[in-house]
């Protein structure tokens, strides 16, 4: 047994590892169990590159979520992918995978085992340095990178991580390809749009990895977004993609928005339509086909036809199903799908009422608090109620688009000033910004 002395030196050891126990994103249970289901959906592809800091992940996921016997099985699996990819028994891309079982058997209390991965750490660090003054090896850059962008975290760090990594080695083809998709990633949002220089970037990472149609498709989005003219070029891309193993990396996703955007609603509809008849039992094609459906209703302002509702709601329902553990965002799709039918509002606000009954995180109360305010506004024309849970969701502590959203439809009732409501309004949101 340990004494207090060697436990105490055994944790700073522990804390010192630069892995995911250390790295420890804030996500709430919602969070991670979206993010188990969308690393299940990307797929065990042979020759995925990433297919080692997928296992590691979805380990350090497994064990937030209490499954410490899947995590050590995903954590295990990571060594053998990592040696695998890089066809050796060691190497210093096992740094973070070390560092994440030390710390699983820590917490499993076989504190032998959690000191003698301790020691395999230690000793790739000393055999592997790093080649440059950088603090970090650049595997540990690159695998710091990737988990940001698996988790949807802050982009604009993930892209400097994989820059350093790119700088001390810059043979690693997948590296160069996510330091680019990792920039467009955070250009996302710009007001200004994607830059020149990424853009030029992403035009040579394309032709160095001509076998990434993830890449590939991001790339045809970014041109078509620039005003040329990519339709026939994205129908002979969307058959490659049709013909690839399916993982969400497939970019099948993203070839159904430019399908939408660029070429037509029902070609993009039926190349939903053509995925699932080729693999019918495949969720996350299900699941993408759901999400086009529904972004085509509501695209049109005019009263869907029935068989478009009905085919939406299908697959909402099925894929609803399909992953049970992350479902809020799509209870809450299918209640606004059928908001858009007369027949439909008694369904509507059942599934409204029963999510407002159930025990949600915060964040996600938040978000169903402004869906459901919208709702009120628009279908209900209930315009008192739906102010009142615009003020709801704002006025829970957390910071979310669906908070912003929120105080902007407040801020936007207050200054036309017409609403009785004007007055409560004001007092609101002053007092929300008090300290």
């Amino acid at each position: 047994m340990m004494s207090s002395a060697q436990s105490h030196t055994l944790v700073s050891k522990l804390e010192a590892l630069h892995c995911h126990f250390t790295w420890d994103p804030d996500l709430s249970k919602s969070l991670l169990f979206r993010c188990r289901d969308n690393l299940e959906d990307i797929g065990t592809l042979n020759g995925n590159p990433w297919l080692g800091h997928i296992y590691n992940l979805r380990g350090f996921i497994q064990f937030k979520l209490g499954f410490n016997e899947e995590a050590q099985q995903f954590f295990n699996k990571a060594t053998e992918s990592f040696n695998k990819m890089r066809n050796a028994d060691e190497g210093p891309w096992l740094v973070v995978n070390y560092g994440n079982l030390a710390w699983l058997h820590h917490h499993l209390g076989d504190q032998a085992e959690s000191e003698a991965y301790l020691s395999k750490v230690d000793a790739l660090i000393i055999k592997y340095q790093s080649p440059s003054q950088e603090k970090l090896h650049p595997e540990t850059y690159a695998e710091k990178a990737y988990t940001l962008i698996a988790l949807k975290g802050d982009m604009k760090l993930a892209t400097d991580y994989f820059q350093r990594a790119i700088k001390i080695q810059p043979d690693m083809l997948e590296w160069n390809s996510w330091h680019v998709l990792a920039s467009v990633y955070a250009s996302k949002h710009s007001s200004t749009g994607l830059e020149d220089e990424i853009f030029e970037k992403m035009r040579i990472a394309k032709e160095q990895d001509p076998e990434n149609l993830f890449l590939a498709v991001h790339y045809l989005e970014q041109r078509a977004k620039r005003g040329e003219r990519i339709e026939d070029e994205a129908r002979e891309l969307a058959r490659e993609v049709l013909r690839s193993p399916v993982s969400s990396y497939s970019g099948f996703k993203t070839m159904l928005r430019i399908f939408r955007k660029y070429i037509s609603v029902d070609e993009s509809i039926d190349l939903a339509e053509e995925a699932l008849k080729n693999h019918p039992d495949e969720r996350y094609l299900k699941r993408c086909a759901a999400h086009r459906y529904q972004g085509s209703l509501f695209l049109d302002y005019s009263r869907p036809k029935k068989s478009m509702l009905d085919r939406a709601v299908s697959l909402l329902q099925e894929v609803t199903s399909l992953y049970p553990d992350s479902s809020l965002m799509r209870k809450i799709d299918l209640a606004k799908i059928y908001a858009q039918s007369h027949d439909g509002q008694a369904k509507a606000e059942q599934i409204y009422q029963e999510l407002l009954e159930s025990d949600l995180e915060l964040l996600d109360k938040q978000m169903l608090y402004n869906n459901y305010a919208k709702y009120l506004n628009f279908q209900k024309q209930d315009r008192k109620e739906s102010i009142r849970y615009h003020m709801k969701a704002a006025a829970i502590p957390q910071q979310s688009f669906f908070c912003e959203n929120s105080i902007k439809v407040l801020e936007k009732v207050r200054d036309r000033g017409r609403d009785r409501m004007c007055r409560e309004i004001r007092e609101f949101l002053t007092n929300l910004q008090e300290p």
